[in-house]
């Protein structure tokens, strides 16, 4: 059975799909940007849209009944393959040693001006 997940703190997705989905014991996330939810500015630099990115997908993660530490898999998404080993720094102290599967590729562009890394998600309940 699927039940989407309804986040009234996270950012609205740009387009015609949920922000998560339950399906079974699995939390599938959708690829979320930096930006904030409360202002719905986009930071400038790498290191604070990835902790907007995650704090996204923590909030998400909570209202489905779920945390970061059960992250299983994530896909990283970013303009810009030389801003990987910043990304990487600020994704690692999120994830605070907790190491999910992951996959990073870089991208042309990304839905919104300013979009320098998305990342989704795949975590337990």
């Amino acid at each position: 059975m699927l039940k989407p997940v309804t986040v009234p703190n996270a950012p609205k997705p740009v387009g015609p799909y949920s922000s998560a989905m339950i399906v079974g014991n699995l939390v599938y996330v959708s690829g979320q940007s930096g930006r904030d939810p409360v202002t719905d500015q986009v930071a400038e630099d790498i290191e604070t849209q990835t902790e907007q990115v995650l704090t996204n997908i923590r909030t998400i993660l909570e209202t489905a009944g779920s945390s970061l530490s059960k992250v299983v898999r994530c896909g990283v998404f970013l303009t810009d393959m030389r801003e990987f080993k910043r990304m990487n720094a600020v994704y690692e102290r999120m994830f605070d040693g907790h190491r999910p599967a992951r996959t990073t590729v870089a991208v042309s562009e990304l839905p919104g001006p300013g979009l320098r890394v998305e990342i989704d998600a795949v975590a337990l309940l």
